[in-house]
């Protein structure tokens, strides 16, 4: 019971591991970008970049793992810039620039808010939500609630607290966890089609999370397998930049 105790009240320091930035902190990168605040209500403000090219062909809304901030996710976005896409990243509350309290069902709605406020720049069908790792739960929700023309997960779970049961198996981690973001649930609520992409050696979140998924609707749900891949390397791999071309330029 005691153990239960401490998991359930310090279990936001394991899932969560931001870097937080002061609010005068100034970016800087060699590419064309503008800082975003999004101001969602009283005390909670969510701070993002846009990258942008000329004449892009839509817009990638990227949802970032559990680690870091912006400052350091931003070297991604050249990924999808090279594509003729705009990317804005953003930090969840706590990370970065970003303020509020988290939970859950207020981090969900944050980022409804962040799609709304985009969605009236970018049509709907020119938006791609991609999530990478923890990420995957926020970028799976809000393709279940909207209509982006794709979903892209990167290395993600299945069911969040099955894969933080491996690390507990000892705990009653469904009763405990805060955190459910169930990825696998609203996966069945997505209708545009879905691109997984993940490592064959990742042993954070084994890629069974994602057979798992596909398994889910292999109709709408295509699974793209990284030879070799880790949880944290799939960018340092010529195949999974050539995934990206085929699925943006698809």
């Amino acid at each position: 019971m005691v153990l239960m105790a401490i998991v359930y009240f310090v279990q936001e320091r394991f899932i969560f591991k931001p870097e937080k930035l002061q609010q005068n902190f100034k970016y800087n990168y060699n590419i064309p970008f503008k800082e975003l605040f999004f101001d969602v209500e009283e005390g909670v403000r969510i701070n993002g970049l846009h990258f942008s090219v000329k004449d892009p062909l839509g817009l990638v809304l990227y949802f970032h793992g559990n680690t870091r901030s912006i400052k350091g996710w931003a070297k991604y976005a050249k990924d999808f810039l090279k594509y003729r896409y705009d990317v804005v990243l953003v930090d969840y509350r706590g990370f970065g620039k970003s303020t509020g309290k988290r939970n859950e069902h207020d981090m969900l709605n944050d980022m409804q808010f962040v799609y709304d406020t985009l969605a009236v720049q970018y049509t709907e069908h020119h938006i791609i939500v991609y999530g990478r790792s923890l990420g995957s739960g926020f970028a799976a929700k809000i393709a279940s609630d909207n209509k982006p023309r794709y979903l892209i997960l990167d290395a993600p779970y299945f069911n969040f607290a099955k894969a933080i049961e491996r690390f507990l198996p000892m705990l009653p981690i469904r009763y405990i966890l805060r955190y459910q973001l169930r990825t696998d649930k609203w996966i069945r609520h997505v209708n545009c089609h879905t691109y997984i992409i993940h490592g064959t050696k990742d042993f954070l979140i084994p890629i069974s999370n994602s057979e798992k998924l596909q398994d889910i609707n292999p109709n709408k749900i295509t699974l793209l397998r990284i030879d070799g891949g880790g949880h944290n390397n799939l960018p340092s791999f010529p195949a999974y930049h050539n995934l990206l071309r085929d699925i943006l330029q698809y």
